[in-house]
Order: C-alpha cells, then sequence, then structure tokens
C-alpha cells in the first residue's frame, strides 16, 4: 500500500514539474505624452528576442526510397539516369517555453525531418534537438535541447486582447539573426482560412516572413500573445495578412505534448453549420451551432442530440457560432460530463452529456493500418470546402497523413482522394475495405486525383 501511495506521488510529481512563466495579467494602455518622449519598445522587446531561436529541419524526400528502388532494377537503369538524393531542409523559428530546453514552433517547420537542429540567439553552437510531440491539427509543436538556464518567455492573455493592440512578430527570417517587425492586432477569432483543422487565430499586420513561422507574436510588454503561423498572400511575401496562434491555445496544446506526447481532444459527433439570417427565424435564440447531423454510434446520439437542435451554450459558456462549439467541444476534456444548452422547437432542453475522445474517434473510424498511415473519410461538404476540392469529385479523402509513416514515405499528401484501386473504381469506404481485402498481402496501383492531377502509388 505504501508502495503504491508513494508511486502515485512520483507521478503526479513529474506532471507537475512542467511549469508556464506567465505575466502580470493586469495592464494599462498608454501613450506618449510629452514631445520629448521617444515611442520605443527597445527594452521592452530586449527579453522576449533572446527567447526565439532559430531552427533547421532536415527533411528527407518521401520519394527517394522509391526512387532507389526503382533504380536497382538494371532495366530501368539503362533507360533513366537520377540525380543523388539530397536531403532538404527547412528554416523556421521558435521559442523557448523552460528555462531546461523546452521549445515551442509550428507543427510545418518540424514536419517529416529526420534532423533538428536549434540555434539559440547571438550563440553559433548548434543543438540536436528531440522531437517531444507534434500536433497537426492546431500546427504546433513541442522541441527539447539540452541546455539549462535558457531564458524562458512570459506568456500573456490574448483573450484580453483588443482590435488595435501594438504587436511585435519575433522571428528569425531566412536565418540572418534575430528580427522584429511591428504592426496591430488586425482581427480577433479568425476562422475559415484553412490552414488548420481548429482555428481561432489572430490577425496581424505585422509581416510575418519565411523563417518567421514559429517564432512569437508579443504586446508591447514583451509577453508572448500568440506563435507565427501563417501569411495569406499570393506571391508569397508580406501583404499585411497574418496570423497567429493564440497563447490560450499553445498552452493547451504545449502542456499536453509535454505530459503525454499528445493531444486528446473532446469529440460530440454533430455536424453543424452557423445560424444565418435565413434560419434565425426558426428559433429564439439568435446565436449559436445548428446540428445538421448527428453521427450513429456517437456521444451526441447517446444523449439524444437531434437535427435542428441550435446549441447555444456548454455550461457556462456561450456558442456564438459553429467555431466557437469545435473549438469549446475540443477543449473539453475526453469523458468529462458538460451541460448542453440547446433549443429546440423554440423550447430550451438541457442535455448532459459525456464528450467522447476525438482521438479514439478518429482511430476507430480510419482504417490506417491498412493503408499505412492516413486518416481516411467519406467526401462531404465540410471536408470538400475545407480541402478546396471540386464539389463533384467522388471517392474517398485522405484527411491526414500521419508523420514517419509508411503512406508519407510513398507519397501520398492530404487533401488526396482516392479514386481506384488496380481496376476497381472507388466511391467510398465500403467499397475501399473490399477491395484492400480482395488485394490483402499483395502489392497494388493505387490512383489518386490530387486537384486535378490523376497519380499513381505503389503500396503492398
Amino acid at each position: 500500500m505504501k508502495k503504491s501511495i508513494l508511486l502515485v506521488f512520483m507521478m503526479f510529481s513529474v506532471l507537475g514539474a512542467f511549469e508556464i512563466k506567465s505575466a502580470d495579467p493586469s495592464v494599462n494602455r498608454v501613450y506618449p505624452s510629452s514631445k520629448d518622449e521617444i515611442l520605443s519598445f527597445s527594452s521592452r522587446l530586449a527579453n522576449s528576442m533572446k527567447s526565439v531561436v532559430n531552427i533547421k529541419s532536415i527533411q528527407s524526400d518521401p520519394n527517394s526510397e522509391r526512387i532507389q528502388e526503382l533504380m536497382r532494377d538494371p532495366y530501368f537503369r539503362r533507360f533513366f539516369s537520377m540525380p543523388h538524393q539530397r536531403p532538404r531542409g527547412a528554416l523556421g523559428s521558435g521559442v523557448i517555453i523552460s528555462d531546461d530546453g523546452y521549445i515551442v514552433t509550428n507543427n510545418h517547420v518540424v514536419e517529416n525531418s529526420t534532423k533538428i537542429i536549434v540555434t539559440l540567439p547571438n550563440d553559433k553552437k548548434e543543438y540536436v534537438a528531440k522531437l517531444i510531440g507534434t500536433d497537426k491539427d492546431s500546427d504546433l509543436a513541442v522541441i527539447k535541447i539540452d541546455a539549462n538556464n535558457l531564458n524562458a518567455i512570459k506568456f500573456g492573455n490574448s483573450e484580453n486582447l483588443k482590435v488595435g493592440d501594438v504587436v511585435f512578430a519575433v522571428g528569425n527570417p531566412f536565418g540572418i539573426g534575430e528580427t522584429v517587425t511591428q504592426g496591430i492586432v488586425s482581427a480577433l477569432n479568425k476562422n475559415h482560412v484553412g490552414i488548420n483543422e481548429f482555428e481561432n487565430f489572430i490577425q496581424t499586420d505585422a509581416s510575418i516572413n519565411p523563417g518567421n513561422s514559429g517564432g512569437a507574436l508579443v504586446d508591447s510588454r514583451g509577453a508572448m500573445i500568440g506563435i507565427n503561423s501563417a501569411i495569406l498572400s499570393r506571391s508569397g511575401g508580406n501583404n499585411g495578412i497574418g496570423f497567429a496562434i493564440p497563447v490560450s491555445m499553445v498552452k493547451r496544446v504545449v502542456t499536453s505534448l509535454i505530459e503525454n506526447g499528445k493531444v486528446d481532444r473532446g469529440y460530440l459527433g454533430v455536424t453543424i453549420s452557423d445560424l444565418n439570417s435565413q434560419l434565425s427565424d426558426l428559433y429564439n435564440h439568435k446565436e449559436g451551432a445548428v446540428v445538421v447531423n448527428v453521427e450513429n454510434n456517437s456521444p451526441a446520439q447517446k444523449y439524444g442530440f437531434k437535427r435542428g437542435d441550435l446549441i447555444f451554450k456548454i455550461d457556462g459558456k456561450k456558442i456564438k457560432g459553429a467555431s466557437d462549439l469545435r473549438e469549446a467541444v475540443a477543449e473539453i476534456e475526453p469523458h468529462k460530463e458538460v451541460t448542453f444548452y440547446v433549443e429546440r422547437d423554440k423550447k430550451v432542453k438541457k442535455l448532459g452529456t459525456v464528450v467522447g475522445s476525438r482521438n479514439s474517434f478518429v482511430l476507430g473510424k480510419s482504417i490506417d493500418k491498412v493503408l499505412g498511415g492516413m486518416k481516411l473519410s467519406e467526401l462531404r461538404s465540410d471536408n470538400i470546402n475545407k480541402f478546396r476540392l471540386p464539389p463533384d469529385i467522388s471517392g474517398v479523402l485522405i484527411e491526414d497523413v500521419y508523420p514517419r509513416s509508411n503512406a508519407e514515405m510513398q507519397g501520398f499528401q492530404a487533401g488526396d482522394v482516392i479514386i481506384q484501386i488496380e481496376d476497381s473504381a472507388i466511391s467510398n469506404i465500403s467499397t475501399l475495405r473490399s477491395v484492400l481485402k480482395r488485394y490483402k498481402g499483395r502489392s497494388k496501383r493505387i490512383y489518386v486525383n490530387r486537384y486535378g492531377t490523376i497519380l499513381m502509388f505503389v503500396m503492398r
């Protein structure tokens, strides 16, 4: 009994070892009041600049193994000569969040990396980083270097931001050293951008150049309020539309990755839409998310949700629209009971619901083991819009390809649509399963539609 108590205490001690430093939440917004004052943020940004690192990720070509295998065939070598496959590299930024070497960055900075090299500010020494965990849905990742007494950044509060607040993007664009660009908060809670699964971006006109990805967006005190993620640009240059992941999301994801190595989100099992002007007359509440469909064998079905329900509150949290609901459910700890407030036939109902685990649902519905690391789904209006696919497309959608999986090494990508395997057309997952069963253990040609281009892959 004593040994069990000691073991539990030690487990909680390990889980509680990671601590995020927070800036003072009480702030005053000021402006120079004297003609002899110069508005400068140099001293306020000095510490945060010491917390932003350069990241170089070495990435292998996912097609290189397939090419090398072909080149071993003497017949193939007679007609083709292939250059030596060199590893590819990518430059990005990261932010030190603990004095013992934990660093947060974007998932896309370190995705598919075989080696991650970190350089600290004003230090030529290179550190080989260990990948702690990634979360593709939020585009965040945590890496760690073997170092101590580092300058961890202070976390601000993204929930208190206001449009017009002065902000700074701190990063290492093009690997030329630490730089800072200035702007303001242009908008808050931006979604439907099409970058991540869970989008609640801070929009800013501070330049987020290539290499700034994974760096810090800080307020005028130097406290981090977001992780720079992407820009909206046709040319690739800065057009004054940049997006940062709010620090409120960063805290949750980072803590989960460090403590558990993954992020497990709540799952309800509904397809939802916003309450538009045509629907608003049917409901007393003028804000919320409308349930369009209820998945079979989901928590929503079990606890009585129906098509047409308007979800307007979860416990004490108001739901303004579909994106609010999607984020709120994702934040709920799996297997926790919460109360959903819904309007049905203009009457309010309280539905006590134990949310499920999104990870369990995804793995339960996917057939990633069969196809070597893919998350597959039927084509629906929501994921067709998400991946910007033609409305009349048919097949089975690859929603995700897991890092370092066989599918990734073969070259499959999220957004690909499987349309044929050998001579069998693929229209849905049921057809896919049947065809795969027929070719089990054998090499098979898989044809995908990648935004209008038909590609062929061979898998066993």
